[in-house]
């Protein structure tokens, strides 16, 4: 079995690829889409990455890699390169964000990953710094071993700053993020140090475009009215009546064949927006 150190460029991008894949699949796990009901993944994700393929509308992964690949090309050996992720919930899809967190530090594609919580939940799967230390507990006291080293790995990350969990008022007030600037400027002033930011889900899609009903083939860099501290991605799968930067026909082709397909939490995205 081949460690992350040992991977060609063309393997680490593939296995990048996969985690962001596993990342945006595991948005589909929210209680808020199910009522509170169980939702948990009891199949692997991993054997249907190709066939949910066709289901991810906006894909900007090799955006993600450029920015990533070329920043560890270049980076002076000390410099830092820090991804920020603004979670959304907890439960499987935190432990996705977590496992692709791992690998942006183990393939050094990162030094530094910042993750961003709410106080409290807005919604009721909603991550707070409770379930991502339990969750790290309880990884770490696993009776697998590679699993229970993960969790060891994780704590050590938070230890040692190479981790580092924020939380601010801001996520749970009523603000589009285009507004972030003015309402907190502290927080903004933390994303704008980051060279990547992940926004995870749909809330935070819909903040970012101001939860407004724009045209489909509206450019999302539009749609963000002026919200650009770094280069940005959203990974959501779609639960809310809101899409931006499909191509011309795209939104009208769907909503005839699948008139719930904004809702139903089938389709996803990778958005990207952001020099290279």
């Amino acid at each position: 079995m081949k460690t992350v150190e040992n991977l060609d460029e063309n393997q680490l991008k593939n296995e990048f690829f996969k985690l962001l894949q596993i990342s945006l699949w595991g948005n589909k796990c929210d209680l808020s889409l199910s009522g509170g009901e169980s939702s948990s993944q009891k199949t692997s994700i991993i054997n249907s990455l190709e066939d949910l393929k066709p289901f991810i509308l906006v894909n900007d992964m090799e955006h993600l890699w450029s920015l990533l690949s070329n920043r560890k090309k270049t980076r002076e050996k000390a410099s830092i390169v820090r991804v920020d992720i603004v979670l959304d919930n907890s439960g499987f899809e935190l432990v996705t964000d977590l496992t692709l967190a791992n690998f942006l530090l183990s393939s050094k594609l990162a030094t530094e990953i910042h993750f961003y919580g709410k106080m409290i939940p807005w919604f009721v799967s909603d991550t707070t710094i409770h379930d991502f230390n339990w969750l790290i507990e309880q990884v770490k006291c696993s009776d697998h071993k590679w699993v229970s080293e993960c969790g060891v790995n994780w704590e050590n990350y938070v230890k040692t700053g190479r981790w580092v969990y924020h939380d601010h008022i801001f996520w749970t007030l009523p603000h589009e993020f285009c507004a972030m600037s003015q309402v907190a400027p502290d927080l903004y002033a933390e994303l704008q140090k980051a060279h990547l930011i992940l926004f995870k889900g749909d809330l935070n899609y819909r903040k970012l475009t101001g939860d407004r009903k724009w045209e489909f083939t509206v450019p999302f860099h539009q749609a963000l009215n002026g919200f650009h501290p770094a280069p940005l991605c959203s990974i959501r799968t779609l639960k809310a009546e809101i899409q931006v930067g499909l191509q011309p026909g795209q939104g009208e082709q769907l909503t005839a064949s699948e008139p719930n397909w904004l809702t139903t939490g089938k389709y996803g995205i990778f958005q990207f927006d952001g020099p290279l």
